[in-house]
């Protein structure tokens, strides 16, 4: 494949991906694309490497598909995004837990259930979760989160594992963990939690999994921004039930990830139409973003005074302005209420606007096949709350090897106990 031109290699990758995901991993726009395709522009040699990285994933993909895979369990799930990333892999779902039901019905809406869907994990019988491979959890990050102990402090709430309610939910993590003994896990968190209570938080959450459940475990802090066009810092915690090859060294970051202008809806014409979607995002008749979308006047003169006041006291508080060539700051669940941290500019003359849930998607990595069946507020939050799946798709590539080794090490085992046994 080395030899192939970058045009030919071009017309390869359209033959299994769109113009608009082909743009998102090079990180030019559809446009460039296009103008590429037709010949009008030439096709650079320097998109070669990032075209031929899409050609191995396609055939990586196509050889998973076709091979064993593994079981999981996914806690605290959200909406889906650690599954996704993980089901790219060669993963089954086979038991899920989220007590949120507007979540829920996200998650429903684009992962059908044929296995246990349960609410509250607190409560649930470890013994009855089904046999599983691999344990996904992004468990609740705001006892953790600089956010959410900011709010807790100002209302005189505890935090960490102090909050009853949230930040013991790792325990309920580590009794599952210690009941199945599954051959791997992977936890997802604010990059915050390794500083809280200065280590302390974190300090006993690896002595739980390294010393009492007996894992090997790694972790590192990864920035979403290899992916998606924003900043978005989370720690993953990767365990394995045994010592095993698996390396950080193994983790691909794109050196440069995508902008801003390759997840928001294009208004040339190029804007796919979604039929879940409708208009209710995105005007096809007008070629642009819902009116719904762009702040009031009032909202905007006080987003504007707030954000002088903070300035003139010296603070770094304000609005995040985003444009087609940045990189957003990170998307919250608070969005809903103003946007503030991630206003599209639509020029000098003009107020700027929230992302659509749509864009929210996309700027989590989330394919424009996942349906939004629930209000904008909602969804505001639920992408806030999510994962960046391309990182967890990343996890899966690396950590499945491990996985699968660690599952034909059991199957020998037991061929060799068969025979004792009978």
């Amino acid at each position: 494949m080395n030899e192939v031109e970058p045009l030919e290699l071009l017309r390869m990758a359209r033959s299994r991906f769109s113009q608009r995901e082909i743009a998102t991993h090079v990180g030019k726009d559809v446009k460039t694309i296009r103008r590429w395709e037709k010949g009008t522009v030439s096709c650079p040699l320097i998109a070669k490497p990032a075209l031929m990285e899409m050609m191995r994933s396609w055939h990586d993909d196509k050889a998973i598909k076709s091979s064993p895979g593994f079981r999981f369990i996914d806690l605290f799930a959200g909406i889906g995004g650690i599954r996704m990333g993980f089901e790219a892999h060669g993963g089954e779902c086979v038991f899920t837990s989220e007590w949120n039901d507007f979540s829920k019905k996200t998650y429903l809406e684009n992962f059908p259930s044929d296995h246990p869907f349960i609410g509250d994990i607190v409560t649930y019988p470890e013994e009855e979760i089904p046999d599983y491979d691999l344990l996904l959890g992004g468990f609740p990050c705001q006892p953790f989160s600089i956010a959410g102990v900011s709010k807790k402090n100002s209302l005189g709430l505890p935090h960490g594992f102090e909050c009853t309610t949230q930040g013991t939910l790792f325990f309920d993590v580590a009794r599952i963990i210690a009941s199945k003994r599954p051959k791997a896990f992977l936890l997802e968190n604010v990059k915050n939690l390794l500083s809280h209570d200065k280590g302390n938080t974190f300090e006993v959450i690896l002595y739980t999994l390294r010393n009492e459940l007996g894992y090997d475990v790694h972790y590192k802090v990864i920035d979403g921004q290899h992916f998606t066009p924003q900043h978005r810092e989370r720690i993953i915690i990767a365990g394995f039930r045994e010592k095993t090859g698996f390396s950080w060294d193994d983790l691909q970051l794109p050196i440069k990830g995508p902008l801003l202008g390759t997840i928001l809806h294009k208004t040339n014409g190029s804007e796919p139409f979604l039929d879940w979607d409708d208009e209710r995002f995105f005007d096809h008749s007008k070629q642009t973003v819902q009116p719904k979308y762009t702040l009031t006047p009032n909202l905007w003169i006080y987003l504007q005074a707030y954000a002088e006041k903070h300035r003139a006291a010296g603070n770094g508080f304000g609005f995040g302005m985003a444009y087609h060539d940045s990189v957003t700051r990170t998307l919250s669940a608070r969005y809903h209420k103003d946007g503030s941290e991630i206003l599209v500019f639509q020029g000098n003359n003009q107020r700027p606007r929230r992302l659509t849930p749509r864009e929210c998607a996309r700027l989590m990595g989330f394919p424009d096949t996942f349906r939004i069946p629930v209000s904008d507020t909602q969804a505001y939050r639920q992408f806030g709350n999510s994962v960046i799946m391309p990182v967890m798709k990343e996890m899966g590539r690396i950590m499945r090897p491990h996985i699968m080794a660690l599952i034909e090490q059991d199957t020998e085992r037991s061929s060799r106990m068969l025979p004792v046994i009978l």
